[in-house]
C-alpha cells in the first residue's frame, strides 16, 4: 500500500479530464491523473468522438464516390477490408492517446492508472496493477463520463445487441441492422453502416428524429435516411427483443399495432447514464440527482467542499468541448478566481449526412419560450459553392432579436456544417449584430458566404437572393 499527497487529483482522462489537468499544472498545482483505461483519451477519444468521425470520413469517401458518375467520373465497387479499417482507425486513437501522455508528461502532470474510489472526502484509493495506491489531495474533480444506455429488456447478454460502444469496435458488418433511437448516436452510425452495405431499419419513438435541432436543420438529415436507410419508422416502440438462432427477434409497436421482425443485430442508442456508480461517493458529501447525474453549482462545485465534478456525470449536454470549458471554470473555481459556468455558449454538432449545427438560441426554444425573434434563413441552393460540388441540401440561419438586431442563435444544415457553426459561436457570445455579419466580407466562393448573406437577407438585399425585407442604412 502507498500513500501520495498532491494538491489535486482528477479522476478520468478524457477532454474534460486531461484538460483540468493540464490548466492545473498550468497554474503551478501539483496533479495527478487517474484513469482506468489502458489508451488516455476517455470516451470521447477510445469509444466516441474520434473513432465515429474516422468511419463517417470512410462513409464521405464512399458515397462521395458513388455521386461522381453523373460527373463523367466512374469508380469501381468499392471492396470493405475490416481489419485494415479497423487498424487505420486504431492507429489514430494510439496517436492521440500517446500525444496526450507527452503533453502530461512535459507538464510534470503524473497519470496513475487504476480503477479509483473514495474513501472519504480527502481521500481516493486507487486499484492499479501494482496495487492500493491511496491518493489524499486538496481537491479532487471528478471527470469520469458516462457510458450507453441500455434498458433491462434489451439486455439479454447476447453480441448481437450493441451499444455505440461495440458499433465502433466494427467487429462485421451486419446485412440486416435495426437501429433502435434516432438521436445523433443513432443516426450517425446508421450513416457509417449504410454505407458500408448494412441494410438499417431505423425506429424513433418520437415524431422525429434529432430532437434537438430545429426541424428545418433535421429535414435534410431525415431525406437522407429515407434514401439510404431501408425504412425509418417514428412513433415506433420497441417492446422486447428475444434471441432466434443466430438472430435478434424483436417486436414493436407501429401506430397501435404489432410487428415482429428478424434482425441479423440490433444496436441500442437510447442515450447515455453518468459513470458514477462504484466511485465511492457515499463516502463523501457529493450528491446525485434522481438521473444519477452529480449535482454542481455554477463553479461546478459539488456539495463538498473538496470535490468538483465536470463533463458527462454533471448532465447538461453531454460534450466534449462542454467538458473541457467545465475544466478549466473548476481550476479557476480551485484557485479562487472569479469564474462560472453561466452564459457559456455551447455549439452542438450532429456529424451525419449533411452535417448539422447550432448555437445559441434555437427557434424552438424561442416558441417554446415566447421569446420574439425573426428568422433569416439563406439556402444552400443560392450557393455557388455548395452547387460547384453538388450539396445544395443546406441551409443557414440566423436568430435575431427584433429591436436589438443581436444574433441570438444560428443554425446550420449541410456539408461541413461543423466547421461552419464556430463563427455563429463568436458572432453569439461577441453580441454581434446581424449588421456586424452582413458587414463582414467573406470570400468567395464559400460556403461561409452563407452566413454573410444570411445576414443580408434579414435586410432584403441577399447578393444572390432577392427579398425585401429592411434598409441596411440606419436612418
Amino acid at each position: 500500500m502507498e500513500k501520495i499527497n498532491t494538491g489535486i487529483v482528477v479522476l478520468g482522462a478524457g477532454p474534460g479530464g486531461y484538460a483540468a489537468a493540464f490548466y492545473a499544472a498550468d497554474k503551478g498545482k501539483n496533479v495527478i491523473l487517474v484513469d482506468l483505461d489502458k489508451r488516455l483519451g476517455g470516451v470521447c477519444l477510445n469509444r466516441g468522438c474520434i473513432p465515429s468521425k474516422a468511419l463517417l470520413h470512410i462513409t464521405k469517401l464512399i458515397q462521395e464516390a458513388k455521386a461522381s458518375e453523373f460527373r463523367g467520373v466512374s469508380f469501381s465497387s468499392p471492396k470493405i477490408d475490416l481489419k485494415k479499417m479497423r487498424a487505420w482507425k486504431d492507429s489514430i486513437l494510439d496517436k492521440l492517446s500517446l500525444g496526450i501522455g507527452g503533453l502530461a508528461d512535459k507538464r510534470g502532470v503524473k497519470i496513475l492508472r487504476g480503477r479509483g474510489h473514495f474513501e472519504d472526502s480527502k481521500t481516493l484509493r486507487v486499484e492499479t496493477s501494482d496495487g492500493q495506491k491511496f491518493i489524499t489531495y486538496e481537491k479532487a474533480v471528478i471527470a469520469v463520463g458516462s457510458k450507453p444506455a441500455l434498458p433491462s429488456a434489451f439486455d439479454l447478454g447476447n453480441p448481437r445487441i450493441m451499444t455505440s460502444t461495440e458499433a465502433l469496435e466494427l467487429g462485421d458488418i451486419p446485412r440486416d441492422l435495426l437501429i433502435v433511437g434516432g438521436g445523433y448516436i443513432g443516426m450517425e452510425l446508421g450513416t457509417v453502416y449504410a454505407a458500408l452495405g448494412s441494410h438499417i431499419v431505423l425506429v424513433e419513438a418520437l415524431d422525429s428524429i434529432l430532437m434537438g435541432a430545429d426541424p428545418d436543420l433535421a429535414r435534410p438529415v431525415l431525406n437522407y435516411a429515407q434514401k439510404n436507410f431501408r425504412e425509418l419508422r417514428l412513433k415506433t416502440k420497441v417492446l422486447k427483443m428475444a434471441t432466434s438462432g443466430k438472430k435478434i427477434k424483436v417486436m414493436m409497436e407501429i401506430n397501435g399495432s404489432q410487428k415482429e421482425e428478424l434482425y441479423d443485430k440490433v444496436l441500442v442508442s437510447v442515450g447515455r447514464v453518468p459513470n458514477c456508480d462504484d466511485l465511492g461517493l457515499e463516502n463523501t458529501q457529493v450528491e446525485r440527482d434522481e438521473k444519477g447525474f452529480i449535482k454542481i453549482n455554477a463553479r461546478q462545485e459539488t456539495r463538498d467542499p473538496h470535490i468538483l465534478a465536470i463533463g458527462d456525470v454533471v448532465g447538461g449536454a453531454l460534450l466534449a468541448h462542454k467538458a473541457a470549458k467545465e475544466a478549466r471554470v473548476a481550476v479557476e473555481a480551485i484557485l479562487g478566481e472569479e469564474s462560472s459556468f453561466e452564459n457559456i455558449v455551447i455549439p452542438a454538432v450532429v456529424f451525419t449526412d449533411p452535417e448539422v449545427a447550432w448555437c445559441g438560441l434555437t427557434e424552438t426554444e424561442a416558441k417554446q419560450k415566447g421569446i420574439p425573434i425573426e428568422v433569416a434563413r439563406y439556402p444552400w441552393s443560392a450557393s455557388g459553392r455548395a452547387l460547384s460540388f453538388d450539396r445544395t441540401d443546406g441551409v443557414t440561419k440566423l436568430i435575431v432579436e427584433p429591436e436589438t438586431e443581436r444574433i441570438l442563435g444560428v443554425g446550420i444544415a449541410g456539408a461541413g456544417a461543423g466547421e461552419l457553426i464556430s463563427e455563429g459561436v463568436l458572432a453569439v457570445e461577441m453580441g454581434a449584430t446581424v449588421k456586424d455579419l452582413a458587414e463582414s466580407v467573406h470570400p468567395h466562393p464559400t460556403l461561409s458566404e452563407t452566413l454573410m448573406e444570411a445576414a443580408e437577407l434579414f435586410y432584403g438585399q441577399s447578393t444572390h437572393l432577392w427579398i425585401r425585407k429592411k434598409s441596411l442604412v440606419n436612418s
